[in-house]
């Protein structure tokens, strides 16, 4: 046995699935939630703990639980091997593991993060370090806390870092490709930050991906500079501090979304740890996901100008296509997290987030703001601004609640919303066809879930079938001839080995019938399906064989008809 199967017979998929946050319910003999890689608002993403795979009818993300990391993460193969067995102890071969050139960049990689972060870090303990330690007293971030964070400094030298990772032994292309290191016109190298304070920013793992650093020069044209992107580092896959904040949000099945490094910092020496940063990016879908999968309770707290009130405006609508539920805080004052913390402290925070309001009531405030609410078409079109707010709602007694509440509100007449409502549903109803699926016969519900599950006590049934060739006219031939070959072959006859070999729609009916399986076939069941099956090959036999008579007989062939005839008896005595 190879060391991917080994690791797989001893990590549980289910386990690994939840740990991501999908939250899964049993159903069955399976267990369903919500897809973790699109949206949806039914859950059509299966796990299989029998047979260790994941289906989505969705969006067909599948595989194994190393692909189930790997896509989750955005790991190479061998990273997510590694992954896993280092997270469920088991141990890896003495024998390196021959990765690919772009494992072996990633970790190349991944390492130089690390020194650069042992490095930011030496700095700000440094003599010269002084007047970055005084800013983070004056912003009242706490010694420890900013330990627990790695937040470091950037000496104002030019190639500080990079003769640093030079004496390491890394090549000016590998400094290159990490991003941290920048390649000037006439071939020679500088740091990428200098006099900045730096905040690591890692990935969901707690691996240190990228760095933000924030000028201490207050005449630095550039306030935040961030890493580019890099083989490890890709913006729109980042949310600062929820490898930190992740557990937390699912303890509380709350997420608390900031704009910056120093809000989620602040926040989070208040003791509201379930927060994370968009760090000044516009927020994108699959950060939306990375949120949801830990709760679809987002507490929305960008910062109270109008860049951040437009900024959380802008990402409402893609909060609710990815079926999060949205609350805003507003904090008074003007303030950002950070800075109300300090001035009111944790408790006065934590009641703030409390109390937020749902999204739509928010939107209402900027749109009485936006709108002349004193004339009759200023009314009308504040509400056409909310609809989209409200058709964000899934539940349909809620979507009524909610659009009479906000034609009081807006002084708009309830029925003229109602009817407007019900307009936009009927229009964005979808209309689409019936699903075309194979046929599935009852045999094969016993018989491949028999076969694939319990492959060391099924060898005589596939023996049986290797003699049979009724099931060629089955919808699902190919699976059982493919079964067959592998068992001939002497090949595993698990369910990633057998999906691998089919082509795109035989996997999909597979995956399907053995997900849907209530109870676990026994092999009495399945020797029952065989002697099933021996019996129709045996009708099937005498019925081609009594044709064959009808056609001796019309061609005057009595010889050939009278010898079809005693084999026909024949086959009737041994019936």
């Amino acid at each position: 046995m190879d060391f991917a199967r080994h690791l797989k017979s001893q990590v549980d998929i289910v386990r690994v699935v939840s740990e991501y946050g999908v939250r899964l319910r049993r159903v069955g003999r399976r267990y369903s939630g919500l897809c973790p890689f699109h949206s949806e608002k039914t859950p059509s993403f299966s796990v299989s703990e029998e047979h260790q795979f994941y289906k989505c009818f969705g969006c067909d993300a599948k595989g194994d639980v190393i692909n189930f990391v790997m896509a989750i993460e955005g790991l190479t193969f061998w990273e997510g091997l590694k992954k896993l067995a280092e997270q469920h102890g088991v141990p890896l071969p003495k024998q390196s593991f021959a990765a690919d050139d772009e494992t072996k960049l990633r970790a190349v990689l991944y390492e130089m993060h690390e020194i650069a972060a042992e490095h930011f870090r030496a700095n700000l303990e440094a003599p010269h370090g002084a007047a970055a330690r005084a800013y983070l007293e004056k912003r009242g971030v706490a010694r420890e806390t900013a330990e627990a964070f790695g937040i470091g400094l950037a000496a104002p030298g030019g190639r500080v870092l990079e003769r640093v990772l030079a004496q390491r032994g890394f090549r000016p292309e590998q400094m290159e490709a990490s991003g941290l290191v920048g390649r000037r016109d006439d071939g020679s190298f500088y740091d990428r930050f200098r006099n900045r304070l730096i905040f690591p920013i890692q990935n969901e793992s707690g691996k240190i991906i990228d760095f933000g650093g924030r000028a201490l020069d207050p005449d630095d044209k550039a306030k935040y500079l961030n890493s580019p992107e890099t083989k490890i580092y890709k913006k729109s896959h980042v949310l600062y501090n929820l490898n930190r904040a992740r557990k937390r949000a699912m303890e509380a099945d709350r997420i608390v979304l900031v704009e910056g490094y120093m809000d989620a910092i602040g926040a989070t020496q208040a003791g509201v740890v379930e927060v994370v940063a968009s760090c000044g990016t516009a927020l994108g879908t699959e950060q939306i996901r990375m949120l949801r999968r830990h709760s679809a309770n987002l507490h929305l707290n960008f910062d109270p100008d109008s860049a951040g009130a437009n900024a959380a405006e802008r990402s409402i609508k893609l909060l609710l296509d990815e079926n999060v539920r949205v609350r805003i805080v507003e904090l008074e004052e003007g303030l950002d997290p950070d800075e109300y913390c300090k001035k009111f402290g944790a408790d006065a925070y934590r009641a703030r987030i409390a109390s937020a309001k749902a999204y739509f009531y928010w939107l209402a405030d900027r749109a009485r703001g936006r709108f002349n609410m004193r004339d009759p078409q200023g009314r009308i079109d504040a509400f056409q601004f909310l609809m989209p707010a409200i058709q964000g709602l899934h539940d349909k007694l809620e979507r009524v609640a909610v659009a009479n509440d906000l034609a009081g509100y807006l002084g708009v007449d309830a029925g003229l919303v109602l009817e407007h409502f019900r307009k936009a549903v009927a229009d964005r109803a979808p209309r689409s066809a019936a699903p075309q699926t194979q046929p599935v016969r009852q045999m094969d519900r016993v018989l491949l879930p028999l076969i694939i599950g319990q492959p060391a006590e099924s060898g005589p049934i596939v023996e049986k079938l290797r003699t049979l060739t009724v099931w060629r006219s089955f919808p699902a031939a190919r699976v059982y001839d493919t079964l067959i070959s592998a068992w001939e072959n002497g090949d595993a006859l698990e369910f990633a080995a057998i999906n691998d070999r089919l082509p795109e729609a035989d996997q999909t009916w597979l995956a399907s019938l053995l997900l849907d399986a209530v109870h676990a076939p026994t092999l009495d069941d399945g020797l029952a399906c065989v002697a099933a099956l021996e019996r129709e090959e045996r009708e099937a036999a005498r019925r081609d064989m009594r044709a064959q008579v009808r056609t001796a007989e019309r061609e005057g062939r009595i010889n050939d008809a009278l010898r079809l005839m005693a084999e026909l008896k024949g086959l009737d005595a041994q019936r």
